[in-house]
């Protein structure tokens, strides 16, 4: 799946959950870094008002289908791919460090979040090791003097993947400038991920997520911070089915 926003494409480029496991475990193996983003609707509503947002989206080297919306319009355009969401892929590649032996730093929200965290995930993933842990202030620039500062911290520690837990836009532009800054680490961009292990926030039920029906249900649960950030998610979903035929027209044409 395609977004293009001034020109500029944005691809989906993970298919499914193997392929993800075998181009990250593939990249630690060979001591090279990368940025790992998940795109959502959200996000689609972020990037076409940002062009900062967008250069930092081109920087990622992998970008995931965080949402069922996602995966529907890859269906729509012919060019399939499976839902991972950021917060369901911290335990499986967490668990790909520690077979490997790679160190790993959690980087966003509170120390208390990074504190809990850190518990839940050493005793969810057999031989893991969390060599840095860092909250960063209020009003942290993630392009600035300070993120530079966190990065040497991180890459001082050995760490060779870091999950960043800072929503977005921050964390995919902490990343970007990650790897610029510290190649041989991978950052993974989670949002509320370390928030779900640490209890300080609920993600939506078993139920809700087979129904696919997430979104409702944390709408629901807080609508007067969400309420806004859907319905401009809804506004732009005719534009991007219209691209998605677009896509899969102009790939029966070109076949």
């Amino acid at each position: 799946m395609q977004f293009e926003f001034n020109g500029r494409d944005i691809d989906v480029n993970v298919p499914n959950w193997a392929v993800l496991e075998a181009r990250v475990t593939e990249r630690l193996a060979q001591r090279k870094g990368f940025a790992l983003a998940t795109i959502n609707l959200d996000h689609l509503v972020k990037l076409a008002d940002s062009n900062e947002f967008q250069a930092a989206y081109a920087a990622q080297d992998f970008v995931c289908a965080d949402g069922n919306p996602i995966v529907w319009l890859s269906h729509l355009a012919g060019r399939p791919v499976s839902l991972i969401p950021g917060s369901e892929a911290i335990l499986p590649l967490a668990r790909l460090a520690a077979k490997q032996g790679v160190g790993v730093a959690l980087v966003g929200s509170t120390e208390p979040v990074l504190t809990a965290a850190t518990a839940y995930l050493e005793r969810e993933v057999r031989d893991i090791e969390i060599v840095c842990c860092i909250a960063p202030p209020m009003g942290f620039d993630p392009k600035g003097a300070e993120a530079e500062e966190i990065l040497a911290k991180v890459a001082d520690s050995g760490a060779r993947m870091c999950f960043v837990a800072m929503g977005a836009p921050r964390q995919e532009e902490f990343a970007a400038l990650g790897r610029r800054k510290t190649p041989e680490v991978g950052f993974v961009s989670i949002g509320a991920g370390l928030d779900f292990f640490a209890g300080t926030q609920k993600r939506a039920p078993q139920w809700a997520r087979k129904l696919q029906i997430e979104w409702l249900w944390r709408m629901l649960s807080n609508p007067k911070r969400l309420a806004l950030r859907y319905l401009k998610c809804m506004l732009i979903l005719p534009g991007h089915l219209i691209r998605a035929l677009w896509l899969r027209f102009r790939g029966q044409d070109q076949s």
